[in-house]
């Protein structure tokens, strides 16, 4: 394990922090280093920055190193590159509206800003996969997290982006109307009258309940109309989901491949082999382009 290529990855969201080392050569994770811990994300700026910082000092404390060097998958809408936070309007992390969080890191983790690279979460999920998951070595790839809300990523020739199609026009809404936690809750609400609590509740009765079935292989038909039209502008050579309802893939995954294959796409569809991971892994990854980027200019 070599000094160089240790890089401290991390995963900030809306209510948690995961850090952890990634070995950049063997591309694991150095467990002793990583830690998760719950954030206050309403809470005022200075406690929020100095919880990170905390628990950022705590993975530095695990190893021995010269150079700290940080990657951050971090949710917008946020200034990347500057390292200004521009979140606000969803209770988490309104405090640190307008500021310059890079800088603030910096500061209390007495490193240049020059040593912490940000980056959106989803372009970081699927780097990730791309670096040491689900779709190892691909030059281009999508991503899909379905959870909460639908968080879309492309990866082409070791550039990742947000794809920002959440809010695109899908039948009488836009995607995340019909591919989201919500979705579900509303359509099993309308059928049955009864509020069930997530996805996970769903899943559980799909054994004895036609209706929770019958949400599910709704939901796959939604979803593939949805991958289509994201196949058909990006061309990929993967395709890569994750996100909580993932768990549940074994309840839309068949029906979905169905779905697809009687439209003659034969993409390979992967559920995320990094889990919560892919971020962090993501995020460090970034250091290897970065490296050579630097190395070439010399």
């Amino acid at each position: 394990m070599k000094q160089e290529d240790l890089i401290l990855g991390i995963d900030i969201g809306g209510s948690h922090i995961t850090v952890g080392f990634v070995d950049l050569n063997t591309r694991e994770i150095v467990q002793k280093s990583y830690f998760r811990a719950f954030i206050n994300s309403w809470g005022e700026a200075t406690d929020i920055i100095a919880a990170w910082t905390a628990i950022i000092e705590q993975a530095f404390a695990t190893v021995n190193i010269t150079e700290k060097k940080i990657g951050i998958a971090m949710p917008g809408p946020f200034d990347y590159e500057a390292g200004i936070s521009y979140i606000k309007g969803n209770k988490k992390y309104d405090s640190l509206y307008g500021l310059n969080i890079k800088q603030l890191l910096a500061q209390r983790l007495n490193i240049p800003t020059a040593n912490i690279l940000m980056f959106n979460d989803a372009e970081c999920f699927l780097k990730g996969e791309v670096f040491a998951g689900a779709a190892l070595n691909s030059k281009k790839a999508i991503a899909l997290t379905l959870g909460t809300g639908l968080g879309t990523a492309v990866y082409n020739n070791g550039v990742a982006a947000d794809g920002e199609l959440w809010n695109s026009p899908m039948m009488d809404g836009i995607a995340e109307d019909y591919i989201s936690t919500r979705w579900f809750l509303k359509e099993y609400f309308d059928r049955t009258g009864i509020n069930i609590a997530n996805v996970k509740a769903l899943n559980d009765i799909c054994g004895v309940s036609g209706v929770a079935r019958a949400v599910f292989k709704l939901f796959a038909e939604n979803l593939a109309v949805f991958l289509e039209s994201f196949i058909e502008k990006e061309h990929p050579d993967v395709i890569v989901i994750g996100g909580n309802i993932t768990k549940a893939s074994l309840r839309f995954m068949p029906h979905l491949l169905s779905c697809l294959n009687k439209k003659d796409i034969h993409i390979p569809i992967e559920i995320t082999e990094l889990g919560e991971l892919a971020p962090l892994f993501g995020a460090a990854s970034y250091w290897v382009n970065n490296t050579y980027h630097l190395q070439d200019t010399e």
